[in-house]
């Protein structure tokens, strides 16, 4: 349920409102938008008469409830109003959010060694990226695939954050490694294998950087949002959804099926920012740019794209890769369509 304050509520009125409503066993959260304030109301609602509630205090504008299972995820609840993401990086702030130009994460599967991470990391920001990803803990489907590099491998992270000034995006795969992860990460990424780790989402959302949750790969939409929920109910309200394709009946072309259609079907169901994974979502790098460019198209906030300077040597997602060169031409490319669209911040550095 939320109650949506008129323009110009006084401060102390919207207060003494959201005092009344711990009195009677509520949560209320306060989410300030553009032009008004609305007060979300979470715990038991369904016996609340909201023309009861709406009798309050004049300033109250109306009260709707939340029609969706996903209540701080929903739309409604920040009553139509997107949400942005800030994440802090040694650059300066980043916003990921529907109103500001389209972010770049770009990077390795794996982080194999310094010299490597540190150098894409120098070449992915030139080109115009704002985040570097790479894995220290990596799921793999075989026990006998190589799983990362561990906690050594955040240091290479930390090396190469210094080195780029690039954010950082890594994956969590157990609780117990949370804490040692984001000293390092800006952004912590909750695989899709991992999506419905309902145990690891709570803790997750317990802590205060960024989180970036990737659709698992059978996963409905609902589901997907449901996990969004788990993370904001434990108190981080600032997730970032990430489509990475998703098993269909059909793998002989493509690893996965890259559900374009999330873009507009989320647009009319959440306020939370939305990135494209088309690296995961093709499983071949000769269909990522093209899918790139459909995704800015289509109003993505974000990109991740997978860079490693040499892809037949990758110890993970080698196909899937671009070289950085590739990833040069890549840039200028989307630039066009970015810029069109209103959603660049500025061409790509030229190429030599």
């Amino acid at each position: 349920m939320i109650v949506v304050m008129k323009v110009g509520s006084p401060a102390a009125e919207i207060e003494r409102i959201s005092k009344e409503f711990e009195d009677w066993g509520l949560s209320p959260e306060k989410i300030v938008g553009k032009h008004k304030v609305v007060i979300g109301l979470v715990g038991e609602t369904a016996s609340l008469d909201p023309l009861q509630i709406q009798e309050i205090s004049p300033w109250i504008e109306t009260v709707l409830r939340v029609e969706q299972p996903f209540k701080r995820a929903s739309l409604e609840y920040r009553h139509g109003e997107y949400s942005e993401v800030i994440v802090n990086t040694p650059d300066g702030p980043v916003a990921v959010g529907q109103h500001h130009p389209v972010a770049v994460v770009a990077g390795p599967c794996s982080v194999e060694n310094e010299a490597m991470i540190v150098e894409t990391a120098k070449r992915v920001k030139a080109a115009g990226a704002k985040f570097l990803r790479g894995g220290a803990y990596k799921p793999r489907t075989s026990p006998y695939s190589f799983q990362g590099h561990g906690e050594s491998a955040l240091g290479l992270l930390a090396a190469a954050r210094e080195a780029s000034g690039l954010g950082i995006i890594t994956e969590v795969m157990d609780a117990a490694d949370l804490e040692k992860i984001v000293e390092v990460a800006d952004v912590v990424q909750v695989g899709a294998r991992n999506m419905q780790n309902f145990a690891l989402l709570k803790k997750v959302g317990a802590q205060d950087k960024p989180v970036l949750l990737k659709r698992g790969m059978s996963c409905t939409i609902d589901e997907w949002l449901m996990a969004a929920e788990y993370i904001m109910a434990a108190g981080n309200p600032n997730v970032i959804l990430c489509e990475r394709g998703i098993r269909t009946f059909d793998g002989k072309y493509t690893r996965n099926t890259l559900d374009l259609s999330v873009l507009p079907v989320l647009r009319s169901l959440t306020h939370l920012p939305i990135m494209i994974d088309p690296s995961h979502g093709t499983g071949k790098s000769d269909y990522v740019p093209a899918m790139a460019a459909a995704a800015i198209a289509a109003g993505t906030d974000s990109l991740m794209i997978e860079v490693h300077p040499n892809p037949a040597k990758a110890l993970s997602d080698g196909p899937q890769s671009l070289t950085p060169d590739k990833f040069d031409r890549l840039m200028q490319e989307l630039s066009i369509i970015g810029k069109t669209v209103n959603r660049w911040p500025q061409a790509a550095v030229a190429l030599a």
